[in-house]
């Protein structure tokens, strides 16, 4: 492994570790698992954000991008990644929400940060995206369809995120404190869904590859895991836009 990707590696079982350390809290103190302010979102995240950043250090290992510029951005985003989880969480010990709060100027403070780390995410992991398509990926049987359906899959994650932050805002900033804490809740799935495809479908490829199935068989497999995954994040979707 190189330095970057052993960055990666200990920064993701770390904040993983941090998200079951907060289950743990939350068994024992108890609250509301849903809202605005909850452990679950400091459980969730650390998972979520944990992972994903494991699994980004690996998929991009099949990409051809530079090697430098490769290292630069996942450091960059080993490092966004903690701060997005940081800042959950200390709003979570504060028992106040984490995102779209304004109440204070430490709140403002945090909620823009976790914005602009957001805004940080969606470049960074976008640069991933177009170097998936501009240039095959490298890999066993399958690999560059699971990298290619991945990373699309990963843009609507990205792009549902940033509509929940958008809309969130606005109502804040024109009095629906509120209201913006709920509007989220229609995108959520559609962003949860689609967050890991990045992982399941190149993981998938790489247990197939070492199968002794044919390699007709392994594609098949993955074709139809892809349009599987595929028509639940428009299932997602559907749900999102019937209920907005």
């Amino acid at each position: 492994m190189r330095p970057v990707e052993r960055l990666c590696a200990v920064t993701g079982l770390v904040l993983v570790l941090s998200g079951l350390a907060h289950l743990v809290v939350f068994a024992v103190d108890g609250g509301p698992w849903n809202g605005p302010v909850s452990w679950r979102k400091p459980v969730t995240f650390g998972l979520s954000f944990g992972v994903t950043l494991l699994a980004v250090a690996w998929v991009t290992s099949y990409l051809r991008v530079g090697a430098r510029l490769r290292a630069v951005l996942l450091a960059v985003f080993a490092v966004d990644c903690v701060v997005e989880v940081g800042g959950i969480t200390l709003q979570a010990w504060r028992r106040v929400p984490s995102h779209l709060d304004m109440e204070t100027p430490f709140d403002t403070a945090v909620s823009m940060t976790l914005a602009v780390g957001g805004a940080v995410l969606v470049v960074l992991l976008g640069v991933f995206a177009v170097a998936s398509f501009r240039h095959r990926p490298s890999g066993p049987a399958g690999m560059p369809l699971a990298l290619r359906s991945g990373f699309a899959i990963l843009l609507v994650a990205l792009a549902s995120g940033a509509a929940m932050i958008a809309r969130g805002v606005l109502l804040t900033r024109t009095g629906h404190q509120e209201a913006a804490y709920h509007s989220t809740a229609p995108l959520k799935p559609l962003h949860g869904v689609s967050l890991h495809a990045v992982l399941v479908l190149p993981a998938l490829a790489w247990l197939l590859a070492r199968t002794p199935w044919r390699e007709p068989v392994r594609r098949r497999i993955l074709t139809a895991a892809v349009v599987g995954y595929g028509a639940a994040v428009a299932g997602a979707g559907v749900w999102a836009l019937a209920t907005y």
